[in-house]
Parts: C-alpha cells; structure tokens; sequence
C-alpha cells in the first residue's frame, strides 16, 4: 500500500505475500515427506517466518525513515531478498540474503507503550540498500521472522522514501 504525504515523500507498507509464503512451506513439507535434504546453500522458510513484499511505484528513491509498530512484546526481523526471487522456478539461496539485517524489540518487562528498540546504524544502511535496489525493479522481497510473542496480526511495517528529482 501506498500513501502520500504533503513533503511528497511515499511511504511503502510492507505487505505479506500469502501465495510465496505457502510455496515455500510446501518446500519444506515435501522435502521432510520425502526424507530429501535441502540443496547446498538453499534457505528453508521456518516455520515463524513469512515472506512479505515491497512494491515500489518509481525507481528514483532516496531513503527517509522506518515506521514500524507491534502491539505488546515480541521480536522481528526483517530480512531482505537481494535477487529478483521466483521461487516457482528457482529455490531461495542463503547468499540472496542481504546484510544487514533489520531487527526491531520489546522485550516482555517493557511498559506496553515504550517505545520498539532497533539497531538504528543497521535500520539506516537497510534503507538504503533498499532504495538502491528500488533502482533496478519494480518489487522486492522480504523474510520476517517474528519471535518473542510477536504476531504478525499486531505489527506494521513500512518505510518512507523521497522521490529523487
């Protein structure tokens, strides 16, 4: 989903993608139907893991800032796809995986309303690899784990980007 703010800068919400989610799942379960090992240096989806995706509308992005929120505690980590990834036609590989990572947390002691803690040096290289890639396609894709009591029903995520002029 995109919105629009008055400075013209787009913020992109990170939307899951049930039918990639699924595919990959399904790897898993015939891989352990079967008793076959998974390909050397192929990424197997976890079970508290889904794939998410970012569609970007223009390629001229400069990174701007995170929005993220959970309700109640939990961990999330936010790994991006640094391939153009059709899992129909080829497995995900773990040297796809960009680094680095983007983490955000509540631990469970935290009042609910403190706010998330992240690795802000990392968040902000994140953004911007991701606006470099945004360069060269259309759609990028995302693993997120949710740990810790996090759920995927009480979390939003997205990023905000300045159109480059």
């Amino acid at each position: 989903m995109e919105k629009r703010s008055c400075t013209d800068a787009i913020v992109l919400e990170f939307r899951e993608d049930v039918a990639l989610t699924e595919m990959m799942r399904l790897r898993v379960s015939s891989l352990q139907r079967s008793g076959q090992k998974r390909q050397d240096g192929e990424r197997l989806l976890l079970p508290y893991e889904a794939v998410y995706r970012l569609d970007f509308p223009t390629q001229d992005l400069s990174f701007s800032r995170w929005y993220f929120s959970l309700c109640g505690h939990g961990r999330v980590t936010v790994t991006g796809i640094c391939q153009l990834w059709t899992p129909d036609l080829t497995h995900l590989m773990t040297r796809q995986l960009l680094e680095p990572i983007g983490t955000f947390w509540r631990n469970a002691e935290d009042p609910e309303d403190s706010p998330l803690k992240s690795l802000e040096a990392d968040m902000q290289e994140f953004g911007e690899r991701i606006a470099e890639l945004a360069k060269v396609r259309k759609v990028m894709y995302f693993l997120l784990a949710l740990k810790d009591g996090a759920e995927a029903a009480k979390l939003s995520c997205s990023v905000e980007f300045t159109p480059q002029k």
